[in-house]
């Protein structure tokens, strides 16, 4: 293909990109209309669909359209367990919960590890580059909103101790992206799936808007 695929999956999901970091509910947490409860909230929902992210990552080690994309330093599933520590207590365990948006997510993500690499691919690249950048807005505005200590419990979801220079990271991955195993035909479903996982995202946040209006 003429253009790199790093470049067309970014290009072909835009629309949907925007939608998800757009929303009501994201853009209230970062107002500061919503406080600590809605970002604690936010947190358990990533434990679920990291864990289905990560708990596939073993198996596709191997595999060569999705091993390549497989690198200790992005789990997120150890730093997310410390954030709801800190956030939900000792016990958090026993009381964090999944929304049904939530669990579709997570169900998409693992029903991709086990079936389609190719598409986990498309998962795990919405999810690893977002945080990457955008999220660490999120974690600066917890910091100075709530009073983490920088890169501390709370939010060490959103620092990445393994990538030293996370542009060069970046920079890697798209190469990753573009020496893709996959056809031309395959690439396309990729790009579907990764339109699909922000919608999944999106409606997640959806749903998390809806409880915080409720509760209101």
């Amino acid at each position: 293909m003429d253009t790199p695929f790093s470049t067309l999956i970014r290009t072909a999901s835009h629309e949907q990109h925007t939608e998800a970091e757009t929303s009501t509910f994201m853009s209230d947490l970062l107002g500061g209309t919503l406080g600590v409860d809605a970002y604690t909230r936010y947190t358990e929902q990533l434990w679920f669909v990291y864990r289905a992210l990560e708990d596939g990552m073993e198996q596709l080690a191997a595999d060569p359209v999705a091993g390549p994309f497989i690198q200790a330093e992005l789990a997120r599933v150890p730093e997310l367990e410390r954030d709801l520590a800190h956030l939900r207590g000792a016990d958090w365990r026993e009381r964090v919960t999944a929304l049904p948006a939530t669990e579709a997510y997570a169900a998409r993500i693992a029903e991709c590890a086990r079936e389609w690499p190719a598409g986990y691919v498309a998962h795990h690249y919405t999810r690893y580059l977002g945080d990457l950048s955008g999220g660490q807005i999120i974690r600066d505005k917890a910091e100075k909103t709530w009073g983490f200590a920088r890169k501390g419990d709370g939010v060490r979801f959103y620092v990445f101790e393994g990538v030293q220079n996370p542009a060069a990271f970046k920079r890697r991955y798209r190469e990753l992206l573009d020496a893709i195993a996959v056809d031309e035909l395959e690439q396309q479903r990729v790009v579907a799936e990764c339109k699909r996982a922000f919608s999944l995202n999106t409606a997640v946040f959806a749903a998390l808007g809806e409880e915080f209006s409720r509760a209101a």
